[in-house]
């Protein structure tokens, strides 16, 4: 499986229609709503916003598409036909289409939303995805530093701290790594 690491912007113009397509990392359906409200906000006098996504999450994979009013199957399929054939997961893309006063039939629209989007994705820096978990631990503040130091060498983040007699943590790392980490943090 693979993600995006740096988002992917990509334009054409075809048969006088422009089409406008981003792809963004999103963790859950609230980030794909925003990504999707940020690219309508943006283009607000556009005549479509087809869009399709995958994300993980702890029920599988969930994945939809809109065709966003143009004939069934013909916009947000096709994106989803290359996020399915990527292996793409946690991303979402969105194509904006300004209409050109011709129309493309079912075909063109397919190969038109299909390859923007097709294009905003090769834009993009692909990455190999990593399972994500967060954890709790509480530690002594003497070993706060190298904790954190540690979470940072392991490609994780330092989610929320709390201070009292002991710090409290809530740490983002790769699940692979979660375990041994908080063994070694809560064995002393």
């Amino acid at each position: 499986m693979q993600t995006i690491g740096r988002a992917g912007q990509a334009e054409q113009t075809i048969t006088k229609s422009r089409f406008i397509a981003v792809a963004e990392h999103c963790t859950d359906e609230r980030a794909v709503a925003m990504c999707l409200r940020r690219l309508a906000a943006a283009h607000s006098s556009a005549h479509h916003l087809a869009y399709a996504f995958r994300l993980k999450t702890p029920d599988g994979i969930v994945q939809r598409f809109s065709d966003a009013g143009e004939p069934s199957g013909t916009a947000g399929k096709p994106i989803l036909q290359f996020l399915e054939g990527r292996d793409l997961i946690n991303v979402c893309v969105g194509v904006i289409r300004y209409y050109g006063g011709i129309n493309l039939g079912t075909g063109g629209l397919a190969r038109a939303y299909g390859g923007t989007g097709r294009m905003a994705l090769e834009a993009a820096e692909i990455v190999p995805y990593v399972e994500m978990t967060s954890i709790a631990l509480e530690l002594d503040y003497a070993r706060l530093d190298m904790l954190t130091r540690e979470v940072s060498k392991l490609h994780g983040e330092v989610i929320d701290k709390q201070f009292g007699e002991r710090v409290r943590l809530i740490i983002r790392l790769p699940t692979k790594e979660a375990q041994t980490l908080k063994a070694r943090y809560t064995a002393l």
